[in-house]
């Protein structure tokens, strides 16, 4: 079942990255690009507002699909909306790729 599961989700993460050009994605510029989304999602990508999640260590593919969503008006939410509405795809890329390189460990309880 795992292995089902992991595959469908592997299918689904390519078909994302087939469907978008390929940028060369810049995460030390990303650094630089991220001012703004500290306020909600916290200076390291770990979000202080239960609001607002998590960035830190996502998966690049997701984060790029999200942003983009976000900017065509495809998923809603207020902030979102105006904060990825100016936002160029080299950004989205950059942005995506400085979350998707801080690594996160886990600690099991």
């Amino acid at each position: 079942m795992k292995q089902v599961c992991a595959l469908a989700v592997l299918g689904g993460m390519l078909s994302v990255l087939a469907s978008h050009p390929a940028l060369a994605a810049d995460a030390r510029a990303g650094r630089q690009k991220v001012v703004v989304c500290q306020a909600c999602h916290g200076l390291d990508g770990l979000s202080k507002n239960p609001e607002a999640p998590n960035l830190a260590g996502q998966v690049e593919a997701y984060l790029v699909k999200a942003l983009r969503d976000y900017k065509a008006g495809e998923r809603k939410h207020e902030t979102m909306n105006i904060v990825a509405r100016d936002l160029a795809d080299e950004d989205i890329a950059d942005v995506a790729a400085y979350y998707a390189s801080i690594q996160v460990d886990v600690l099991p309880p």
